[in-house]
């Protein structure tokens, strides 16, 4: 039986503004022609369907977002909404495995059309890459053993080192607000998951990460169950992939008069975060509340 987090639901739901059966296809990568723009390279929407095959970037150690079963199959809430987009287009889907500071570059050098790989929105993404109406809420939180729960900043120890991944909003929220907290850097989700069971001090991440780690972990608390702005996670296309863009939008806008992301959740993140969270972590049709 998993842990149940340290944080209470009402804290929870006011600060969290926010995969089950897919099958990952062994498909090799596309090779219809690209179309050039002043950001990189990308397939339309009509170069994708000729080929029969689109080429989606997700984590594979990110559970339950984005994660390799023990079958070898992708799996998580990326995923589930990685296939029905596959599907609905009429193509085949291949998945990329990418790495959090590997997203733009993955885009804009063609190697992948899409990017679902729990992609949180921000100004300095949104010059680089084009993102989709947003399918998730999120925003920063940080965990701790709870020999040492952490659960403010402003008193740090400087001998101490935050865990965080390369290319994160949590590197960056850090590096600006919190500049004199030392970053212990890691590429990938497992190795910093590693890091924190090994003796780290706390580990900043998306909420809905952390908050997941410390009920799948016994030992850690959810000390700061918000930090920052709160943001949201969408889809991520070529700068300029106009085609592919308004596809994935029209998809979104049609699952959500069917509560499909509710669904997905249902399938994929309710045995991490129970059923209590499950509207104030879901976005439906691409509308926030905010909207």
């Amino acid at each position: 039986m998993k842990k149940t987090t340290k944080l209470t639901a009402a804290a929870l739901a006011a600060t969290l503004g926010l995969s089950l059966a897919a099958c990952g296809s062994s498909a090799s990568a596309g090779t219809a022609s690209t179309s050039a723009s002043a950001d990189g390279v990308y397939r339309t929407l009509d170069e994708i369907k000729a080929d029969g095959t689109i080429n989606i970037g997700v984590f594979s150690d990110k559970n339950p977002f984005g994660y390799v079963d023990e079958n070898g199959e992708y799996q998580g809430y990326d995923i589930y909404f990685a296939n029905r987009l596959a599907e609905d287009l009429g193509v085949k889907v291949n998945y990329v495995s990418t790495e959090a500071a590997n997203r733009i570059e993955y885009l804009q050098t063609g190697k992948v059309d899409v990017i679902l790989a729990n992609f949180t929105v921000t100004p300095e993404r949104a010059e680089e890459v084009d993102f989709a109406l947003p399918y998730m809420n999120v925003a920063l939180g940080i965990v701790s053993p709870d020999s040492n729960v952490i659960t403010s900043l402003d008193s740090w120890n400087a001998d101490d080192q935050m865990i965080v991944i390369s290319g994160t909003t949590a590197e960056t929220y850090l590096t600006q607000n919190y500049p004199d907290i030392p970053l212990q850097k890691y590429d990938s989700y497992a190795t910093a998951k590693s890091a924190m069971e090994n003796g780290g001090v706390a580990w900043a991440n998306d909420n809905t990460e952390v908050i997941a780690f410390a009920s799948q972990n016994p030992g850690y608390t959810v000390g700061i169950p918000s930090l920052g702005s709160q943001d949201t996670i969408a889809p991520a296309v070529s700068k300029g992939n106009e085609t592919l863009l308004n596809a994935i939008n029209d998809e979104i806008k049609a699952l959500g008069k069917e509560n499909f992301f509710h669904a997905d959740y249902e399938a994929t993140l309710v045995d991490t975060y129970g059923t209590d969270y499950e509207d104030s972590l879901v976005v439906e049709g691409g509308e926030t509340s905010a909207q």
